[in-house]
C-alpha cells in the first residue's frame, strides 16, 4: 500500500475468546467419561467370559473349510483355536463340542491345532448334546472335559459302511459295466457286494484306524480300554465315573473352570 500504515486505536483490539477452548475441553472430557462407562458396562455384562474365548465344534466333522450347521470343517475349528492361542487378550479357550463325530482325518487335523493351543494356554472342552466318536477323539486331548449328565459321549470306534443294491438293479433290468485297473478299484460300489478278499481288506483298515484311535485316547486319559473298546455311547453321568469326562457341568461351568485353570498357571 505504498508504505502507508493504518493506525488502529489500541482499545479496539480484543483478545482471543476462551469460550471455544473451554467447550472443546468439556467435550473431550465427556467423551472420555462416556468411553469409560461403555467399558465398565461391557465388563459388567461379560465378566463371566472375560479372558475366555469359546470355539465351537458343532456338526459332523470333515476336513476343509465347511461350516453349514450340519458339518464343521477341520480348518475352521483349527483356525479359531490358533487365533485364540495367539491372542494376548485370551487367557483360556473353551471348545464347545456338539458333534456325533466324523472322519478320523478331520479329528487328527483339529488335534494338531488343539495341541498347539495347549502350548499357549488351557483348553477346556464343554460337551452339549453329544461328543462321540471322532469328537471324543479330539476332546480327549483337552486339559479338562465337562459334560452334562445326559450328554452322549465316548462311542470310541471306527465304522465303514457298504451298500449293495445289485439285486434291485437286476430286478429292474439295470446293467452296469465296469472297466478297472485293479481288482479293488471299484470296491464299495453299490452295484455289487464285497468279495471275501475285500471284506478282509476293509476290516484290516478299520482295525488299524481303531487301534490308532483307542491308543491315542488311552494315552491322553487314564481310561481302562475295556470300558470303551466296544464302541458304545456313554451318558455323561456314567462317563465321569470311568474318567471319560472330568466333571459334570454346563458351558458356564466350563468357562469358570477355564478361568481358574488360567489363574493357576500364572
Amino acid at each position: 500500500m505504498d508504505g502507508t500504515y493504518i493506525l488502529v486505536p489500541s482499545g479496539s483490539v480484543k483478545p482471543p475468546s476462551q469460550s471455544g477452548l473451554k467447550w472443546f475441553l468439556i467435550l473431550i472430557f465427556g467423551l472420555i467419561v462416556l468411553f469409560g462407562i461403555m467399558i465398565a458396562a461391557f465388563y459388567y455384562t461379560h465378566s463371566d467370559q472375560m479372558g475366555v474365548t469359546i470355539v465351537r465344534m458343532e456338526g459332523t466333522m470333515v476336513t476343509g473349510e465347511v461350516s453349514d450347521g450340519d458339518s464343521i470343517g477341520s480348518e475352521v475349528v483349527g483356525k479359531e483355536l490358533r487365533q485364540a492361542a495367539d491372542d494376548p487378550m485370551v487367557e483360556a479357550i473353551v471348545l464347545r463340542v456338539n458333534s456325533p463325530g466324523g472322519t478320523p482325518a478331520a479329528a487328527q487335523e483339529i488335534i494338531g491345532d488343539l495341541e498347539y493351543a495347549k502350548t499357549k494356554k488351557p483348553v477346556i472342552v464343554s460337551m452339549g448334546d453329544m461328543g462321540t466318536s471322532a469328537a471324543y477323539y479330539v476332546s480327549s486331548h483337552a486339559d479338562r472335559i465337562y459334560a452334562n449328565p445326559d450328554t452322549f459321549t465316548a462311542g470310541v470306534g471306527v465304522i465303514w459302511k457298504f451298500s449293495d443294491i445289485s439285486r434291485w438293479m437286476e430286478k429292474e433290468g439295470y446293467n452296469l459295466s465296469v472297466v478297472k485297473s485293479g481288482s479293488k478299484k471299484d470296491m464299495g460300489s453299490e452295484a455289487r457286494p464285497l468279495s471275501s478278499d475285500e471284506e478282509t481288506y476293509a476290516q484290516k483298515i478299520v482295525d488299524e484306524s481303531f487301534e490308532t484311535f483307542i491308543a491315542d485316547v488311552t494315552s491322553q486319559r487314564v481310561i481302562s480300554r475295556s470300558d470303551i473298546q466296544d464302541g458304545r455311547v456313554i451318558r455323561g453321568a456314567d462317563a465321569v465315573k470311568i474318567n471319560v469326562v472330568d466333571e459334570l457341568g454346563n458351558l458356564n461351568d466350563a468357562i469358570s473352570g477355564a478361568k481358574k485353570m488360567a489363574k493357576s498357571r500364572k
